[in-house]
């Protein structure tokens, strides 16, 4: 018996399905989303919320309510390496874009600032705001099965309460059902690399740090400490949830020597020596242990059934990709599937989800995979090996005036350099140039490089790129970014004041969900001249713009006569949306 009917049906309420909810839910779809669990996540694994998603949180309605969680930019600050939190320092590096060097790249960029937010109050809001919306949710609901054919997905499920089994009838399906996908599973999907490659120990605990923290905010402190020196990272980690008083602790061990020792004499012990008092007062919360993995999908569906986030990349937090790539995933494919259900677009727009996310999510597990391994330089440098006190001797090295001190200092700042593209990426986090069926490409040549590409963004408005973020002032002498004139769920068409031939198209092609924003209009003025520095196209020529932000179409020389422009314009969104497919 089929119990009711939604048009997409999502399984698992992390970061993909709770952000998958509340996008579909924002543009009007029926969306029903279900969790095995009580609740949502109990433990803040994914923290780091890069200016990419927070663009995309911006553009759903939901970033005043994220930041009000979070911890502010500037007490993300710079990530220390120390032999215990009061102890001697190694090496400091700036980090998340605070430093000197990158801030004001971070601020050309985006709009948005970076934040750091634990899952679990990162999920109560997506998914709060999806309910509002709309969307159904159902709490201690277990995924069985699932079934589809031409029409639709069929899904078992049981109610883990009272032990009734049922089912659902969707249009499609969603598996946000983490790294142990028993979704990707079902559909067959191609995982390439491996899994638990390594192992982590993790302590949630409660302790006042303020004394050796708040005078130097971070919230990653790496500890080079010989009780924490198992593995490729070989440091332990305290990591600041909420400044300054509650904390995670972590460090790699040995599976071979079994699961570790959580006792909480064993944990308290640990903590102290990281933390390096030996008085500390602390309050044990949870403990934890969880697998390094290095895989991913190179597949994200199969007929009506799509994944998302851990089930088709999975990874360690190195960078603090995995949260981010997860809501990205999902504000990607959300969109696409409301074109479809509204029947604004053909079903063959649907394949660009994979051609589109999947080099992004292979080029997230291979970065912080890296990251991992780059320690190995750091501790290469300060590590003396065999010395009977490891600590003094690093401190040693350290400030040796000897010409083999000024190796190991050398070989330091040549190793946290190194760390950069770990902890100041914005070009691995915002660089991202879609090639699919659902973009136009308009040059035959490859885009040249200016800049490390991995470390610095590069703004661009070629077709597969996002549009890039330049203020503007509206009407009340409050500037916006361009971001916020597009998106929303609509196809937007940009162009400037001498552009009316394409105004006069939109009007002409009268879809609902097709908008043209003139920059230079009252509420859009260029007054910084900013988005005239970075349109590389003539003011009367155009960009089509997708909900997602990303550039679709682009007419680089000025077009006046209107005819031709719709013709050029209805051509163009007929192409992307598979109309008729």
């Amino acid at each position: 018996m089929i119990d009711f009917e939604t048009d997409v049906f999502i399984v698992g309420s992390g970061p993909t399905g709770s952000a998958a909810a509340l996008a579909l839910a924002t543009y009007g779809i029926r969306t029903h989303m279900v969790t095995r669990y009580r609740w949502l996540s109990n433990t803040p694994r994914a923290h780091i919320t890069n200016q990419r998603t927070m663009e995309v949180l911006r553009d759903l309605g939901v970033d005043e309510e994220v930041e009000r969680y979070g911890s502010e930019w500037d007490v993300m600050g710079d990530t220390l390496f120390a032999t215990s939190l009061a102890g001697t320092e190694i090496a400091r590096i700036r980090t998340w874009g605070t430093g000197d060097e990158r801030f004001g790249d971070y601020l050309r960029g985006s709009p948005c600032t970076m934040l750091d937010v634990p899952q679990p109050y990162m999920e109560s809001v997506l998914l709060r705001n999806a309910a509002e919306r709309g969307a159904h949710l159902s709490l201690n609901t277990e995924y069985l099965s699932h079934e589809q054919d031409n029409d639709g997905v069929t899904v078992k499920l049981l109610d883990r309460l009272s032990g009734r089994e049922y089912e659902v009838r969707a249009k499609y399906l969603i598996g946000a059902d983490g790294a142990r996908s028993q979704i990707a599973e079902e559909i067959g999907l191609e995982i390439e690399g491996h899994q638990g490659r390594a192992n982590t120990a993790y302590v949630q605990f409660t302790a006042d740090l303020s004394r050796y923290v708040a005078h130097r905010p971070s919230i990653l402190h790496w500890i080079m400490s010989p009780s924490a020196s198992y593995g490729e990272i070989g440091m332990g980690l305290l990591r600041a949830i909420r400044p300054w008083t509650k904390w995670i602790a972590g460090w790699g061990y040995d599976p071979a020597q079994g699961e570790p020792d959580f006792s909480p004499e064993a944990v308290i012990e640990k903590i102290r020596t990281l933390v390096g008092d030996p008085e500390l007062e602390i309050s044990i919360d949870a403990t934890s242990t969880w697998l390094v993995n290095q895989a991913y999908a190179t597949t994200y569906s199969v007929g009506r059934v799509f994944c998302g986030g851990d089930a088709v990349h999975r990874h360690p937090p190195s960078g603090g990709l995995g949260s981010n790539t997860c809501i990205q995933d999902a504000f990607n494919l959300a969109w696409k599937l409301a074109f479809v259900l509204k029947g604004d677009a053909g079903a063959a727009l649907l394949d660009s989800y994979t051609h589109e996310r999947m080099p992004v999510g292979r080029q997230i597990v291979e970065r912080a995979n890296k990251s991992r391994a780059d320690f190995g330089l750091l501790n290469e440098a300060i590590r003396t090996e065999g010395a009977a006190d490891p600590i003094a001797a690093a401190v040693a090295k350290l400030r040796d005036p000897s010409p083999e001190g000024v190796k190991t200092r050398e070989a330091i700042t040549k190793a946290l350099a190194g760390k950069n593209y770990e902890f100041n990426a914005q070009g691995v986090e915002m660089n991202h140039r879609y090639v699919s069926a659902a973009v136009i490409p308009d040059c035959a040549e490859e885009e040249h490089w200016t800049r490390d590409p991995e470390l610095f963004l590069q703004p661009s408005t070629r077709p597969g790129a996002k549009l890039p973020h330049a203020w503007l002032v509206n009407s009340q002498g409050v500037r916006t970014s361009t971001l916020d004139v597009i998106g929303h769920g609509l196809l937007t068409l940009v162009t400037g004041l001498g552009g009316q031939a394409w105004v006069k198209a939109v009007e002409a092609l009268g879809h609902p969900f097709l908008r043209a924003v003139v920059i230079g209009d009252p509420g859009t003025e260029d007054a910084y001249g900013e988005w005239a520095a970075q349109r590389d196209m003539d003011e009367a020529g155009a960009l089509l713009v997708r909900p997602d932000g990303y550039i679709a179409w682009r007419q680089r020389e000025a077009m006046w006569n209107s005819d031709d422009a719709a013709a050029q314009l209805g051509t163009a969104i007929g192409t992307i949306l598979h109309k008729g497919a």
